[in-house]
């Protein structure tokens, strides 16, 4: 089992047993005294590893039903040609069927918790709600749709707050600083303090994005967060690799109530010429969730790719194979990512009190053995296919790999009917324009 000690650095546990009450960890204990306690249920997992569950700190679920259609092209041409005309044509029932898609690969790949910016949210909640897993939502909205996209990302965010039984978590969620002008940012702090509510958005995404700012406004995205009051409220950053030294004595005025979510597959995709500074926010004390993003830039929600593949870029741009380490990254993908959104009081570790949510992970394959060094085979060699049961709130969502509340047959059928209309760009229109 994997544990934390006072300090949160990572460790291991042989032979152990949880004990699960009422959706919380009761206890950690050995396996023989396990066997002597009462219980309704029992989960052999002799032979696996007991991971807190995985969290995706930034994604847009609905997106899988995107997967693959905008290939090989700049992120200029990915948004205004390709996804932004097709968004224009989703309805609720798109977002419904992509999210309960999603939810099921999540599932499948450990992810116990999401956090979703996108549009059509009561959709979403009503997946998350259905299906048993975790998630941080937030309604996004761009300044183009006027205050009325202010107001129902609020109404969002305080409607289901505390929904499907404490799992759903809310955040207000303006798009970006690109596409969200100062008066709403600052309106959107504003309310995000008046209401006890985290934000989330994307900030200095890429580095043209810094630099075209600059040259337009003489700030960089993260300046224009200080100067509206976002960096004042507790602030989840989705990717952050355009963050310039500039940006960095701000970002340490904020730590404590900021984080950013890295999702760097899409990074490598793009071209992006930098990633996000995690060696840097490290210094600074701010936590660094692991993250997809969406499908239909990153192509699939595996959490697991994104630890490793966080860990290896970060030896390339720091020219130090010491960093990150398979630990650090395992940090990472357990407590820094619960932190990020929020939770880290409640998830991100396996101890009494926690929330029970728990994934079984099977390194018995010949792709993980021999094991010497539990880290580095759990980081480098083990896939998310490796993950046999997952667990949420106690409740068992997927047991030896078969997915118990999603039938994802009857959803991939219903989703390939409604293609042509969803796909169709014939009318040319877009629900915003991307410049940097």
């Amino acid at each position: 089992m994997l544990t934390h000690d006072d300090q949160e650095r990572i460790g291991f546990e042989r032979d152990a047993a949880i004990v699960v009450r009422d959706g919380v960890v009761a206890e950690v204990t050995s396996s023989a005294r396990a066997a002597e306690l009462p219980a309704a249920e029992r989960i052999d997992a002799r032979g696996q590893i007991a991971l807190p569950g995985l969290v995706n700190c930034h994604t847009h679920a609905p997106m899988v039903a995107l997967r693959g259609i905008a290939e090989d092209l700049p992120t200029e041409e990915w948004f205004n040609d390709v996804v932004w005309p097709i968004e224009s044509n989703l309805t609720g029932r798109d977002v419904e069927l992509g999210a309960r898609l999603a939810c099921a690969e999540m599932i499948r790949g450990g992810v116990t918790c999401f956090a979703d910016h996108y549009f059509s949210m009561d959709a979403v909640a009503a997946v998350v709600e259905e299906c048993g897993i975790r998630a941080h939502l937030g309604q996004a909205y761009f300044s183009s749709q006027g205050a009325q996209g202010r107001e129902r990302s609020l109404e969002f965010a305080l409607r289901y707050r505390g929904a499907a039984g404490g799992r759903i978590t809310t955040a207000l969620a303006p798009h970006a600083p690109y596409t969200v002008d100062d008066t709403d940012l600052a309106a959107t702090a504003s309310l995000a303090r008046e209401h006890g509510l985290p934000v989330h958005l994307h900030a200095s995404e890429n580095r043209d994005q810094a630099e075209a700012s600059l040259a337009k406004h003489g700030v960089t995205p993260i300046e224009v967060l200080r100067r509206t009051g976002i960096l004042d409220t507790d602030v989840l950053i989705a990717h952050g690799s355009g963050i310039l030294d500039r940006d960095l004595p701000l970002l340490a005025s904020a730590a404590g109530r900021t984080a950013v979510a890295t999702a760097p597959r899409g990074y490598l995709k793009f071209a992006w010429p930098t990633t996000t500074p995690v060696r840097a926010l490290h210094d600074l004390g701010i936590p660094v969730g692991l993250a997809t993003d969406g499908a239909a830039s990153n192509n699939s929600l595996d959490v697991w790719e994104s630890m490793a593949l966080t860990a290896l870029i970060q030896k390339s741009t720091t020219g130090d194979p010491r960093w990150l380490t398979s630990r650090q990254a395992l940090h990472h993908a357990t407590i820094q990512s619960a932190h990020a959104v929020g939770l880290g009081d409640r998830v991100g570790s396996i101890a009494p009190g926690r929330r029970a949510d728990i994934i079984l992970v099977d390194l018995t394959g010949p792709h993980t053995q021999p094991v010497h060094d539990l880290a580095a085979t759990l980081v480098h060699s083990a896939r998310s296919s490796d993950v046999r049961t997952t667990i949420v709130d106690g409740r068992v969502l997927m047991r030896d790999r078969e997915l118990l509340t999603i039938d994802v047959d009857t959803v991939v059928a219903e989703l390939g009917e409604r293609m042509p209309a969803l796909l169709d760009r014939s009318h040319g229109r877009r629900i915003q324009d991307y410049s940097t």
